[in-house]
């Protein structure tokens, strides 16, 4: 995945396994190479930033890569049916998400619809613990620093998977499968890891 990721950008992507012979080989059955749960911002294509193509990928997405039911069931089917040896936790800079939850700290926000405070409120514990490490009292939600908090929240995203699924963290322990936490840089096109537990040799 590094190696594609370089191509992508580099500007030289193969775009391997999108031509019609894949497509009909695949029809039958998937064994992709990897899981990936990531933010569902426009703007992280998985199988564009990673140059990878049909049947490469497992991919699971919601805004802010938030651990929910299904994001865990849907990574424990690829962990157990697929047997994908690697899970790849993609965060980005300019997250929305990770905005909303720190403008949702200002005591005069306006309130948020139900569903979309439920989806962000889980990275409301990593707004918070970089205000408590600011030099700064009283700091602003305006002031706070949105990559520290989209970092924070990705290690938290990666905790929180583990603590949810025993069928993970059992795999994990076992050596079948490695997590690897990445923070995906917009400009760069750039997947750089910050977390990496288990054996990291697929990544």
């Amino acid at each position: 995945m590094q190696r594609g990721n370089a191509r992508f950008v580099a500007g030289e992507p193969r775009h391997p396994r999108q031509d019609v012979e894949t497509r009909h080989d695949l029809a039958e059955g998937q064994r992709p190479r990897a899981a990936l749960f990531g933010c569902a911002d426009s703007r992280l294509a998985a199988e564009i930033i990673f140059d990878k193509g049909l049947g490469d990928l497992f991919v699971v997405r919601n805004a802010g890569q938030v651990i929910s039911d299904s994001v865990v069931g849907s990574l424990e089917y690829a962990v157990a049916v697929l047997e994908v040896p690697l899970i790849v936790v993609l965060g980005h800079d300019a997250c929305g998400a990770v905005r909303a939850a720190i403008d949702s700290t200002d005591p005069d926000a306006d309130p948020l619809p139900p569903h979309i405070w439920r989806l962000i409120s889980p990275i409301v514990p990593a707004v918070r613990r970089v205000q408590r490490a600011s030099t700064v009292d009283g700091v602003l939600p305006e002031t706070i620093d949105a990559e520290e908090v989209g970092r924070e929240h990705l290690r938290d995203t990666v905790a929180e998977l583990l603590h949810s699924s025993e069928l993970i963290s059992a795999a994990v322990a076992e050596g079948r499968l490695a997590i690897v936490g990445a923070n995906y840089r917009l400009a760069e096109g750039t997947a750089v890891p910050d977390v990496m537990i288990g054996l990291s040799e697929h990544a």
